[in-house]
């Protein structure tokens, strides 16, 4: 079973880097700080403070689906901020 270092990490990263390129698409694009990239950046924090509390829940019948359940979650939740950025971007 993948460590919950590493959920976190991966948790940080995709959702990370989804902020950093809306940031990049305002900055070359002139739009800084653009309604539509601050919502897709608040839904971002917003999902990554909903995915952390449940990675740090302590009362887990079964972890491994639990943690299974928060990758699969996390996988969803950026695929739908990606199309909302693409759909943006394009």
């Amino acid at each position: 079973m993948p460590s919950i270092r590493d959920l976190k990490k991966d948790i940080n990263f995709v959702l990370g880097d989804i902020i950093e390129a809306v940031y990049i698409w305002e900055a070359g694009s002139g739009n800084k700080e653009s309604e539509e990239g601050t919502v897709i950046i608040d839904k971002a924090i917003a999902i990554y403070d909903e995915l952390m509390d449940k990675v740090n829940q302590k009362n887990v019948e079964d972890r491994k689906a639990h943690f299974t359940q928060i990758r699969k979650e996390l996988e969803e939740k950026a695929t739908e901020l990606v199309e909302q950025f693409n759909s943006l971007a394009g």
